[in-house]
Order: C-alpha cells, then structure tokens, then sequence
C-alpha cells in the first residue's frame, strides 16, 4: 500500500499533472493541498475517470485539501473539530486496509492537512499558527488513541532540523526554521508518531519545496516541509519513503515535490 502528500499550488492549474503523476504512481492514498479553488469547482468526474473517488474541502483563492483514494472514504472529517477556523486545511478519513490471509479485517485513519505558513515569528499569522498546532496536536491524539494505524501527511510548513534546510545559518529563525514551530512538530512525533522519510537511508539535501526564484530548484536551494507521520503500528509495516522530483521538472509546476511512502 502506497499513501503520498502533494502540494499541488492551484490544482486547476495543475490536474493535468495530477493525473499523469496517478497514472505513473497509482498509490492508494494521496492528499492533496492548496487547491485553490471552491468546491462546486473541484474536478470530480476526472479524477472519478482516472479510478479515483474523492473527498474535498475547497476555499476561493487560498488554502484547500482533498483526499484521492482507490477505495471509498468512511468516517470523513473537514477542519480540526473543537478548533474554530474559517480556512479550509484539513480533511480526515478512513479507509480499509488489505486483510492478511486468516487475519481480522483492519483500517487505516488519513490525516491529510495545510499546516499555516505563518509568514514571519511575531505576526499575527504566526499566532494563528502557534494555536492552530496546539488544536491539531490535542485532536491528533484523540485520533490515535481511536485509530492505531494512523497518518498524518502534508504540507507541514515546518522543518524538523538543520537537515532539512538548505542555508541553516542564513534562514535560523526564520519561518519554518524557528525553535517555536519546531517544538509543535516534536510534540506530534512525542504522542507516538514517527517521521516516515527518516525510518529510510536518504540522500543528502534531500527537499520537498524548492522557491520559484532564483532558480532554487536547479542549484537545490530547498527545503523539507512536506511529512508522512505514520504511528507506531505502521511504523512497523513501513517499507520505504521517497521525496519524488520528478514533477518539480514540469512547465509549470507546483514549488514542491510528492512525498511517497510504502507500507507492507
């Protein structure tokens, strides 16, 4: 079972890369962000010709989830319940899980989410930021105590260390790189969550989002902000995790890469 996160920048822009990026990685899951669109927009009938259902949760301009899955959604949940937000960046659902031969039937609970940017510390966006981590981490940990085989997958805006940064000492304390958003995405991992890419062997500077400018991407100026937290019962049946680069090489592409990750 293959489950990936992708931040598709405007998937109107983009489903045309989408769906060849399906077509070439059929994975079961994939948890889209930044649609960018509302959801009487959201291309349903093609992404329902390409094998996949679908569940949305669409704003106008900004922001946007969705999860494609080969198999139907249960249970489905949009925005972090308890937690009051006018911007659409979560999407929660269940799917069933392969049965082992002889063994019980099982499911596996997707989070998939847009973390805020939180443009800079001090900023009232950083604020928004700060509890909008606190309200997912308390839910996050309802859910898991619900559901053992659990993922959390998505554009994080955070990155966990000095690794997963290109310029470490230029941009410390920077957006994305300060102790204060670091320290919420240790918390997550401290409920029983694991960071799937870094269960595997990786190459070094290896990014998810690369900026538009100064050709960033070309001389991997990045960083890695796009996640797959698995819990401890899939950490178990974790295979592999890739950051795919591929469509960072398309005409237009979205600033980051899909993150991929295995499970047996």
């Amino acid at each position: 079972m293959q489950l990936a996160t992708w931040n598709v920048n405007s998937l109107s822009v983009r489903l045309p890369q989408v769906l060849d990026w399906l077509a070439a990685n059929p994975v079961d899951v994939l948890a889209l962000q930044e649609l960018k669109m509302t959801d009487d927009k959201f291309p349903a009938a093609a992404i329902a010709a390409a094998g996949y259902s679908a569940q949305w949760f669409g704003q106008k301009t900004y922001n946007g989830v969705a999860l494609l899955s080969r198999t139907p959604a249960s249970d489905v949940v949009k925005n972090i319940p308890g937690f009051a937000d006018d911007m659409s960046r979560v999407i929660a659902a269940t799917y069933a899980l392969p049965a082992a031969p002889g063994g019980a039937a099982q499911s596996i609970r997707v989070i998939g989410a847009y973390f805020p940017n939180g443009q800079e510390p001090g900023s009232d966006k950083f604020e928004y930021k700060m509890e909008w981590l606190k309200g997912l981490r308390q839910w996050v940990q309802a859910e898991l105590a619900a559901h053992p085989n659990l993922v959390l997958m998505g554009d994080y805006n955070i990155t966990f260390d000095d690794l997963d940064v290109w310029d470490p000492v230029g941009l410390k304390d920077t957006i994305h790189c300060t102790e204060e958003e670091r320290y919420h995405l240790r918390a997550l991992i401290a409920l029983g969550l694991h960071d799937s890419l870094r269960l595997f062997a990786q190459p070094e500077k290896s990014y998810s989002w690369w900026d538009y400018r100064d050709f960033a991407f070309r001389r991997n100026r990045g960083m890695r902000i796009d996640h797959i937290l698995v819990s401890d019962a899939l950490k178990a049946r974790a295979t592999a995790c890739t950051i795919d680069k591929t469509p960072r090489k398309n005409e237009r592409p979205s600033d980051h890469a899909p993150v991929v990750v295995t499970l047996s």
